[in-house]
């Protein structure tokens, strides 16, 4: 019996990842914050090599051209902004071909390459997580002039902000620079505390400046990415399983601080958006979500390039993207991230609404 209710579990899901659900609800505008997983472009308006604003980046997008997502179209932002009968793609906030007109019903702050830690943001001179704070700020106080107090005040109240972060303070820094200066300071526990505590003040921080309805985002499987995957030569290319208990335990310490702040701060809506087992379960299923390729990329060979790397081997990448679940060897492509974004409303946004 439990099989059955297993697979049809599974088929449903399979079902619904190929619908864009658009549900009826007042919600105001869908606030951004985070790294690559959510970066609409803001990097391409900073000095850094953290780019994706070239082909093959882009090519299912409308249009047909590059962003500045890390994705051969939308991200899961996008997706989930559509899915609440807002706009279908959320601009980047250093973007200057938008404006608040365009951010008052959603705007993203993110920028690629950056996690919790300030440490991690400087590896590549991206945007750091206190930063984006700085820039929601400003845009509180341009909404404001634009908009009035009252119908202000209620977008920043009704809006759902989310927060999509932390897979690159592991793999860019702690794991990336053995015997450097997280990885000697903390053990990998103590490290996740740390950036659970900056999460828990990050959160804080949005209470106070008047968000009440919050989704905090888990990791990924991140030992399943093909970089991982395929540097991984003595696991036989497998996915990296201590990588993915890693991202386990962050993913229970995030859960349990959102059920600790949801009895502590009075009105919040604060919800934790777990992207792990969805995305597992497509690595390990593809075939029932329409995929065939799990282990390497569609973007050059599919097992290194991300960035520039893949626009340098771009006569490499694939001709269709949908047959795989990831783009370049760190990112998902397009219809990966609908698939997600699609789980995530319906099985956790819902509660904002």
């Amino acid at each position: 019996m439990a099989n059955v209710l297993f697979i049809s579990w599974f088929l449903s899901l399979a079902q619904f990842s190929t619908l864009v659900i658009t549900i009826q609800a007042k919600i105001p505008a869908v606030i951004v914050f985070g790294d690559s997983s959510v970066d609409a472009g803001n990097n391409n308006f900073i000095p850094t090599i953290a780019r994706s604003n070239f082909e093959p980046y882009g090519r299912d997008f409308t249009g047909g051209r590059p962003t500045g997502r890390f994705s051969n179209g939308r991200i899961a932002t996008d997706f989930i902004s559509q899915a609440l009968g807002l706009r279908s793609a959320v601009p980047a906030y250093l973007d200057p071909a938008y404006n608040i007109s365009d951010f008052a019903v959603g705007v993203t702050f993110a920028s690629a390459a950056t996690g919790y830690d300030n440490e991690t943001s400087d590896v590549l001179s991206v945007i750091p997580l206190w930063k984006q704070m700085l820039f929601y700020k400003a845009y509180q106080m341009k909404l404001r002039a634009y908009l009035g107090e009252i119908q202000a005040n209620q977008i920043i109240n009704e809006g759902i902000h989310m927060i999509s972060i932390g897979t690159n303070d592991f793999l860019e820094n702690y794991y990336a620079f053995p015997g450097g200066r997280r990885s000697t300071q903390y053990t990998i526990s103590e490290y996740e505390n740390f950036l659970a505590g900056i999460a828990e003040n990050f959160v804080r921080g949005l209470y106070g400046l008047g968000a009440r309805k919050i989704s905090l985002g888990g990791l990924p499987p991140m030992g399943c990415m093909p970089l991982e995957r395929n540097t991984n030569l003595m696991g036989g290319r497998e996915c990296v399983q201590s990588y993915n208990n890693v991202a386990l335990e962050f993913n229970d310490k995030l859960s349990k601080l959102v059920k600790r702040l949801n009895k502590e701060l009075p009105g919040i809506n604060l919800v934790f958006s777990n992207p792990y087992f969805v995305f597992m379960q497509i690595i390990r299923r593809p075939s029932l979500f329409g995929f065939e390729v799990t282990s390497v990329a569609c973007c050059a060979t599919g097992m290194y390039e991300m960035g520039y790397a893949c626009a340098q081997n771009r006569l490499l990448t694939c001709t269709d993207a949908d047959k795989y679940v990831f783009w370049d060897s760190f990112h998902p492509t397009q219809k990966t991230n609908q698939i997600v974004a699609n789980y995530v409303v319906k099985r956790v946004l819902y509660k904002l609404i």
